[in-house]
């Protein structure tokens, strides 16, 4: 498996595909905003966040959810790996709300692109969404505030099953930006919250299959 999922990484010309513009259907929206306002989210955040602990430390096990790290030169992430328990619809609920979470961190999403190629004798399909920080300066030093740099969030499947989320940051580097803030907090924002309640548990299976 972790072969497969390290192909996915590597260039591959003569598989390329075209990326295009992708967006909710109306209907898809309404069911996501019901999905949020249940607040079944919660159900992943935390775990979500224990888990990368766990692997950040080395205290990763098999049970529960699982996360692997990524570190290059400029980036920082981690793959959030899907879970059975969770279902593809909630899975993909998870990913849009990732998003939205980020736009109350002050970011604007600058695409929401698909694209679909051939790994090997699979189908892998990609979405991505690229957010940048808002133009607006940091009150201590004057430089425009990058907050946690540039974030990338992806959602890989094969064959129409979710592999995992893919989320990344990038510092700006150029001149007239503040220093970006670490992953760790970029987490800490994004995923610290409290743990669901039982009637939100009692939510999953509602979007357990269907996004």
């Amino acid at each position: 498996m972790f072969d497969f999922i390290q192909s996915l990484f590597r260039s591959k010309t003569a598989n390329s595909a075209a990326w295009h513009a992708v967006k909710l259907s109306p209907a898809q929206a309404r069911r996501h905003a019901q999905w949020v306002e249940q607040r079944v989210f919660l159900n992943w955040l935390a775990p979500y966040y224990k888990a990368y602990h766990l692997r950040k430390g080395g205290a990763a096990g098999n049970r529960g959810l699982r996360v692997q790290l990524l570190e290059e030169k400029g980036r920082q992430g981690a793959l959030f790996f899907f879970d059975d328990s969770i279902g593809p619809g909630n899975f993909r609920h998870f990913y849009e709300h990732l998003g939205e979470r980020l736009l109350l961190l002050g970011y604007h999403r600058a695409c929401a692109d698909q694209r679909k190629k051939r790994v090997q004798h699979h189908t892998e399909t990609t979405l991505k969404q690229l957010y940048k920080p808002n133009p607006t300066d940091c009150v201590k030093t004057g430089r425009c505030n990058q907050r946690f740099g540039l974030v990338t969030v992806d959602l890989v499947a094969v064959d129409q099953q979710p592999m995992f989320i893919r989320l990344t940051s990038n510092e700006v580097l150029e001149p007239g930006f503040t220093p970006a803030a670490s992953y760790d907090e970029l987490l800490q924002a994004l995923l610290d919250a409290p743990p669901p309640n039982a009637e939100t548990q009692a939510r999953i299976q509602e979007y357990h299959d269907r996004f």
